[in-house]
């Protein structure tokens, strides 16, 4: 058994955006072997919010009491997230932490007047990497049982896990990671030209027609190049590119109805789970090219 400490982050609690992201990677571990152990009392990690007008320290400083928990909780287990903001946050905190001393000390200050402390040595991940460096890539496809042959995905990176750092080294304009995830459980990835284009984020609630252009053109790029449907890692893309489907349709005139679903939904299906083991009936658009392959 491998063993984590677990940041789930605001988008994954109950009835929260991203459930079926949890409740799929919840699966995924499971037949993995894989043991998250959430964080006591974790907190927002601020995520797009705090990047308005709160400020640097109080921004990071969130997200620094989140490793200073994991840190006393859990000891020297690295810190994985599923969230690309999320994985963001914890990635830049502890960076910062390491290399400006003007900060550390700013958020020792701060830190020490919750009776907490962190010494930036943890290693924040994402689950992604988790999955590619850690289990490897002959343990994923030796798993599947339902290869999900015949559909045609157009993987969806998004700007958040691809940028600043990157996913294992993988290319920053034409990331393969998850070209790689869909054709381990047997579908076809299709090319995809939108792969790395922001879909706006959280502009969508204080911008929508602007993120709705954005949204449209992924949406189009997808269907040009034959795509049954969407994946991606990151929950904000998700949510933005099912959900807004049918708003993109009203100022457009277009007829999308593109499922957009998880890696992790696509594991677990293809390693032959249910269903609802894999969330896929928490879905707003129902992924219906994949129901034919649910045990």
């Amino acid at each position: 058994m491998k063993e984590y400490t677990f940041y789930p982050g605001c988008s994954s609690e109950k009835q929260a955006s991203a459930v079926n992201m949890q409740n799929s990677v919840n699966a995924m571990c499971e037949i993995l072997d894989i043991k998250l152990t959430e964080i006591d009392d974790w907190n927002c990690c601020s995520a797009s919010i705090g990047y308005a007008e709160g400020g640097e320290l109080p921004r990071m400083a969130l997200t620094a009491r989140n490793l200073s928990l994991a840190k006393k909780q859990q000891g020297d287990k690295d810190v994985v997230a599923t969230c690309a903001a999320c994985w963001l946050a914890l990635r830049e905190t502890n960076d910062r932490l390491n290399e400006d001393a003007h900060i550390k000390q700013n958020m020792d200050e701060v830190l020490k007047a919750a009776n907490l402390s962190y010494d930036g040595s943890l290693k924040p991940r994402h689950m992604v990497e988790v999955l590619i460096e850690d289990i490897g890539w002959d343990v994923l496809k030796s798993k599947v049982k339902n290869p999900l042959d015949g559909v045609k995905i157009a993987g969806y990176v998004g700007c958040q896990t691809n940028r600043p750092f990157g996913v294992c080294g993988d290319d920053f304009e034409n990331p393969q990671y998850l070209d790689k995830m869909i054709e381990a459980v047997g579908a076809t990835a299709v090319s995809f030209d939108k792969k790395v284009a922001c879909c706006g984020g959280a502009l969508a609630f204080s911008e929508l027609e602007k993120v709705c252009n954005l949204i449209r053109d992924i949406l189009q790029s997808a269907e040009e190049a034959g795509a049954e449907v969407i994946v991606t890692p990151c929950p904000v893309c998700q949510l933005n590119v099912e959900v807004y489907q049918e708003k993109v349709n009203q100022l457009f005139g277009t007829n999308f109805r593109i499922p957009v679903v998880y890696y992790s939904q696509l594991f677990v299906l293809a390693w032959g789970g249910s269903w609802n083991d894999a969330a896929l009936h928490q879905q707003i658009i129902p992924a219906e090219p994949l129901r034919k392959f649910a045990s």
